[in-house]
């Protein structure tokens, strides 16, 4: 007897060998009760009829903290429900190249930076705002940005990408769509009115699709952690040591948690996302300037649910708009993102105070949100612990010291033994070579060695044989040199081969790791031609732009290469997964 339903068989013969492979995966695992097989990267369309035309369908997450990507899969689930078929893939997959053979394509973008687009979809906003972007006249599109309003350029990066497929021709089906932190309910609104529209343009084509498989190609899917950022883990805080000397400007701390009976798991290169409550004086400092200090149950609201260390120009605006201070609106000026930069909230509420009722206060202000850390240790080398590098931010205003809010946590105000509450946010586009023999270079400023402790632990645990390059810079050698003795055990042992460091202060002339690439361009240029990958971690706004630019320097002096050959050299290098930057 066939085992094979006869009604599948035509839909069987029209699937490709790779599909034909993953779908008797995906049959074994559900026959073995499993729920997580390997996905495909690209979606697997089954049509009803082979001869039905339908649209070439699209989503494109281009995610720096996973946001984007979750609510990206949302909505190939809607259309999924929907039986729309479709493609979802992340930007870091998605082949600029092809924008213009698809008929609609769903954007949902992050912003990092100083408005620029998340890591893995700078290839795609450099093909768009190159000399070789199409036209896209038959291509229908609409954008989802998700950002922080309490950057200048909010949702820059969504912006530009709905401007510019506008200018190369385009059509929107939607106007873009614009998120905060809170971003759920706008997000899954978007959601629902985007996928009954391409609902109906689907009808429109005769598209009948039966089935939608999605998900990422060659990309095993990671176990389910119990627990998420909706439901994070209570770790221990087992060590906070300082790791900057006294008479550094910065105050950095190594920081050891203790995951013991969470099964959670997380890989070199992801990040830590971390809860944390707010500082109580400062909590009373706003209570006061605004004469709710007797509020209890409002001050508890403060200290562990309203983020009040950041501030927003929505803030601002509405503070201002309630206050009626006619000092306060002239020190706001035209400017409101800079008034923003330059004043805390409780800077204003102190200089410029008025009495609010506790509603007036909480719809001023917005929830707290866990913070992202580059996890700077590796799973083979610390079993059930993760570490962090956390430089404790402190900056003074009107003649007083202030705290960021999670890493003064970190760094002063979490109890040693006590229970922080944390999460682990894959970060799939910062990951060592599959094959361990590849050569890597490691470039990072201040605690954006981070990952790169993490990246050596986990290729000394595994006795890769690839070598190890590390271009590290800091202020001072005898203050800020991070990790120290560490990195001479590794290099003691084999598993650092190359090291040059930047100390930007410790001659007249300023030194930074772009200068080191700069020196050691042959040498650089040789290990890209042996095949290595090149790895960026620390400041988005400057640092990475300047690394960046020392590289196209390199490539182009080396290489013997046009400015735009080398510019198009390194994106390749970035399509191809051998350059990779964690940016912030």
């Amino acid at each position: 007897m066939n085992p094979i339903p006869n009604e599948l068989t035509p839909h069987l013969a029209a699937l490709t060998p790779v599909q034909l492979a993953w779908l008797s995966g995906y049959c074994w695992a559900k026959a073995n009760g499993e729920t997580h097989p390997d996905t495909l990267s690209g979606s697997l369309n089954m049509t009803s009829s082979a001869n039905a035309k339908s649209l070439n369908i699209h989503i494109v997450s281009a995610s720096q903290t996973g946001n984007a990507r979750g609510v990206a899969q949302q909505l190939s689930e809607k259309l999924t429900a929907l039986g729309v078929a479709h493609q979802h893939s992340h930007a870091a997959d998605f082949k600029p190249k092809s924008l213009a053979e698809n008929d609609i394509v769903l954007l949902i973008t992050s912003t990092q930076g100083e408005g620029e687009p998340p890591e893995e979809a700078v290839s795609l906003h450099k093909f768009l705002h190159g000399k070789k972007a199409p036209k896209l006249n038959e291509l229908r599109f609409a954008v989802l940005g998700l950002g922080d309003s309490s950057y200048p350029k909010f949702c820059g990066a969504a912006r530009e990408f709905d401007a510019k497929l506008a200018d190369l021709g385009a059509s929107r089906l939607m106007d873009l769509t614009e998120c905060d932190l809170d971003f759920q309910a706008t997000a899954q609104n978007w959601v629902e009115q985007i996928g009954l529209q391409i609902k109906a343009l689907a009808n429109s084509q005769n598209q009948n699709a039966s089935h939608n498989l999605s998900g990422s190609l060659n990309t095993l899917v990671a176990p389910d952690n119990a627990f998420s950022k909706e439901k994070p883990f209570a770790a221990t805080l087992l060590t906070r040591q300082k790791i900057t000397g006294r008479g550094s400007d910065k105050d950095v701390r190594h920081i050891e948690l203790d995951l013991s009976g969470s099964g959670m798991t997380y890989q070199v290169g992801d990040a830590l996302g971390v809860w944390f409550s707010n500082d109580v004086d400062l909590v009373d400092e706003i209570l006061n300037a605004v004469g709710l200090a007797d509020d209890e149950n409002l001050r508890d609201q403060l200290v562990h649910k309203m983020e009040i260390t950041q501030n927003t120009p929505q803030f601002v605006k509405n503070y201002a708009a309630i206050a009626q201070n006619a000092d306060l609106n002239q020190a706001i000026g035209d400017d409101v993102n800079a008034f923003v930069q330059a004043n805390p909230i409780v800077g204003i509420v102190q200089k410029y105070p008025t009495k609010l009722s506790a509603e007036q206060l909480l719809g001023l202000l917005r929830p707290i949100a866990p913070r992202l850390y580059s996890i700077s240790s590796a799973q083979d080398e610390v079993g059930e612990e993760v570490h962090l590098t956390v430089g404790a931010l402190r900056y003074e205003h009107a003649g007083k010291i202030r705290e960021g809010g999670a890493s003064s946590f970190l760094a002063r105000r979490a109890a040693e033994d006590g229970q922080i509450h944390v999460f682990v946010e894959q970060n799939p586009h910062f990951r060592l070579p599959e094959n361990p023999a590849t050569p890597i270079i490691m470039i990072g400023a201040g605690t954006g060695i981070a990952p790169f402790r993490a990246f050596v632990q986990q290729r000394a645990a595994s006795e890769a044989t690839g070598e190890n390059w590390l271009i590290f810079g800091n202020p001072h050698a005898s203050e800020d040199f991070l990790y120290q003795t560490e990195w001479q055990q590794f290099a003691k042992n084999g598993y650092l081969h190359r090291y040059h460091f930047a100390w930007s202060r410790d001659q007249a002339e300023k030194i930074y790791v772009q200068d080191k690439i700069r020196e050691n361009a042959q040498l650089f240029w040789q290990w890209l031609q042996n095949g290595a990958h090149v790895y960026v971690c620390g400041d988005a706004s400057k640092m990475a732009k300047d690394v960046e630019r020392a590289l196209i320097d390199v490539i182009e002096s080396q290489g013997n290469l046009s400015r735009d050959d080398a510019e198009e050299y390194l994106d390749n290098l970035r399509q191809n997964k051998r350059y990779q930057r964690d940016v912030y």
